[in-house]
């Protein structure tokens, strides 16, 4: 029985072996998609995607409690989702701008199957 993916390599010279991902690759993946696991950490993100935005209208948009919404925020942050910025005493916060956050966003898009706001579906 062949399981072979649409982009499987039939070529014989071809050495799979040496194109597995590396430890540090998988751990970085691995970490955004368990924070990502989470329903209310995946609300904020797809928000933060779209938007800049400190605490108090993140836990406005997502009906939750500062706090808790802020207890979030540091667990995207560690995984490298998101990023912040000081403005006085507030903390801004919005995706990060990489090209796993970028795939991301779209995955989560295109399971969703929701569009960007302004765009047309």
């Amino acid at each position: 029985m062949n399981h072979s993916l649409p982009h499987h390599h039939n070529d014989n010279d071809f050495d799979l072996m040496r194109h597995v991902p590396g430890p540090e690759t998988v751990t970085a993946v691995s970490e955004a998609m368990k924070q990502l696991g989470d329903p209310t950490r995946l609300r904020i993100f797809w928000f933060l995607c779209h938007t800049e935005e400190c605490v108090i209208d993140i836990a406005s948009a997502v009906e939750m409690s500062s706090p808790a919404v802020s207890h979030h925020l540091r667990l995207l942050k560690s995984a490298g989702l998101i990023t912040s910025r000081r403005n006085g005493k507030e903390m801004f916060y919005r995706a990060a701008d990489t090209e796993l956050v970028h795939s991301l966003h779209y995955f989560i898009e295109k399971i969703a199957m929701i569009h960007c706001p302004g765009e047309e579906e």
